[in-house]
């Protein structure tokens, strides 16, 4: 079973994702990490060069692979970029093929966590006011997420590991 982690950036899909595979023993893959490492560049060289439609068949692409690659017995985390199901077709493999559960965070909790680091995220990156910027996305991506997943944990003020077990929990798997 593919258990894979949606959200906004900064909600900890990476953090969570590292912690649920230890807590369940199982693979952990990063969307982002592997589509770095099929087109040799870095997410943020990807969109300046190629632009964000490019990143995003990558996206579609990779997704693609991992969900027809993985075999049934096995376990995997998969970490997806904040807005990988912004593509509908992206959205749908996530729902049908995965057990999905949506890291929400508050507008709050994402300024804070973000704050600092918006050079490193394309989608951020320029943005006058991260918080305004943050909001604009929130009300095109929050019902995409919500109707994606499966489950949705809320994360604020909840530590990785909670947040893991809780995910556990709720996906049936037993913790090894």
């Amino acid at each position: 079973m593919i258990i894979s982690l949606t959200g906004f950036m900064g909600c900890g899909k990476s953090s969570v994702g590292k912690t649920l595979r230890t807590l369940l023993s199982c693979n952990l893959l990063d969307l982002d990490t592997y589509i770095e490492e099929k087109a040799g560049k870095t997410i943020p060289e990807i969109f300046k060069e190629d632009g964000e439609p490019a990143f995003r068949k990558m996206e579609l692409e990779s997704l693609k692979e991992i969900c027809s690659e993985a075999k049934e017995d096995e376990d995997i985390i998969l970490s997806l970029g904040g807005g990988t199901i912004m593509t509908p077709e992206c959205a749908e493999i996530v729902h049908d093929k995965t057990s999905c559960v949506y890291l929400r965070a508050t507008i709050d909790t994402l300024v804070a966590t973000l704050t600092g680091y918006e050079s490193g995220r394309p989608m951020l990156n320029g943005a006058t006011d991260l918080r305004t910027r943050i909001e604009e996305l929130m009300q095109k991506r929050a019902a995409v997420y919500e109707q994606t997943a499966h489950y949705i944990v809320d994360i604020d003020g909840i530590s990785y590991e909670d947040t893991s077990a809780e995910i556990a929990s709720l996906t049936g798997r037993k913790v090894k």
